[in-house]
């Protein structure tokens, strides 16, 4: 019984080490060397201090900021009930409201009444609904420059100038050929705060 017992324990002991620690180290070594920015999470920092990640969305609420995707993550408050957290990394989630669903539909014309009354323009799909993991950080060009109005007469900066920021931060598509155009909200922010 123990000759076929210590093969079994063999494998078990050399697979967690293998797979549980050197490939693991193996890796964060390697992506710590050709990436180390990425790797530490793509963070964005001020005056020494990180303030976001260029990978998860933050909650802009101030008319003075363009505003990012809806976020529909939620957490557990001290008595276990669901409230809402906007980007809330720890439970990355999209909604289970359907196209059907009257509390959605409630929402977006809610949404689309308040964006109405800061701009006749068109309003951009991406300002009305959520991503499927709600912690996008980007948004449509479309969605920034529709937010452009608003921006610059909370900071009572000229339009184009705000419409020209807007446009040096428009990222194209990967390799010029993977997604789609779209500017990442933070980066956009903390530039609009660095022109003010």
């Amino acid at each position: 019984m123990l000759k076929e017992i210590r093969p079994a324990i063999m494998m078990v002991v050399l697979s967690t080490l293998l797979f549980g620690l050197a490939y693991p180290l193996g890796m964060t070594g390697l992506s710590q060397l050709l990436f180390p920015w990425q790797a530490n999470g793509s963070l964005l920092t001020r005056n020494g201090q990180v303030i976001g990640s260029a990978l998860i969305g933050q909650s802009f609420t101030s008319p003075k900021y363009f505003h990012g995707r809806l976020s529909v993550t939620t957490d557990t408050d001290a008595h276990g009930k669901t409230i809402n957290a906007p980007y809330n990394a720890a439970n990355s989630s999209a909604s289970n409201l359907g196209p059907t669903s009257k509390a959605l539909l409630d929402r977006v014309k809610g949404d689309v009444k308040t964006l109405r009354a800061e701009n006749d323009a068109p309003i951009p799909v991406d300002l009305v609904t959520s991503s499927a993991s709600g912690l996008d950080p980007d948004i449509t060009p479309a969605g920034a420059y529709f937010q452009v109005v608003r921006v610059a007469k909370a900071r009572g900066l000229a339009e184009q100038r705000v419409r020209d920021l807007v446009e040096q931060h428009i990222e194209g598509r990967f390799l010029g050929l993977f997604g789609e155009p779209h500017v990442n909200v933070l980066k956009l922010n903390l530039a609009l705060d660095a022109l003010s």
